[in-house]
């Protein structure tokens, strides 16, 4: 009898443990005032997938990930959330994040904000996005890398918490530049959301 209801209780949990991840990783497509500008923020389909290349190219020179990388990261519902953010029809920034549930880590995979629209708060906002959903998760760190050269970017992180780490070598793909790992701790957010 004790083994049925122990079953149950697990089970039971389990269940639970998915609804509030589901509920979590849903996203309500919105419209969003960033920095007195007025923008369209939307969960990530398939169909986004040619302007995110065009993100990419635009932002890097070159598409680090292709059209089926994106294309199964955006599938994964239950453990990815990639948004986009729209100008005008136009997308002008997009941001993916996994999150592990054995780590406690969120991990910010790619991030790009086309040039012309940068340093008017949308990197910063999208982060911020994640970050909600990683505290709501009950995720302990969020993680990212960023090129040695992008000082700019990592300005932004600094200010946001994250904390420099080890220098991964030959990290980036064509060019082979070197990543710094940055960290922040997303316990001292928890209560604060």
């Amino acid at each position: 009898m004790f083994e049925k209801f122990k079953q149950w209780f697990l089970n039971n949990q389990r269940q639970q443990q998915r609804q509030k991840i589901a509920d979590v990783m849903r996203f309500k497509n919105a419209v969003e005032k960033i920095n007195g500008e007025t923008y369209f923020i939307a969960h990530a389909q398939i169909t986004d997938i040619p302007e995110i290349l065009q993100v990419e190219q635009q932002v890097y020179g070159a598409t680090p990930w292709n059209e089926s990388a994106f294309s199964q990261e955006i599938r994964r519902t239950k453990d990815r959330l990639y948004l986009v953010v729209r100008k005008n029809d136009r997308l002008v920034a997009f941001a993916g994040c996994s999150f592990s549930y054995t780590k406690n880590e969120a991990h910010i995979t790619n991030i790009a904000v086309v040039p012309e629209f940068q340093s008017h708060g949308i990197g910063r906002f999208l982060i911020r996005k994640m970050m909600r959903k990683a505290v709501l998760l009950d995720m302990e760190v969020m993680s990212l890398e960023v090129r040695i050269s992008n000082v700019d970017a990592q300005r932004l992180y600094k200010k946001m918490g994250f904390l420099p780490g080890k220098v991964k070598k030959n990290y980036y793909f064509g060019d082979r530049e070197d990543a710094l790992d940055m960290q922040l701790n997303l316990n001292y957010l928890k209560g604060n959301e």
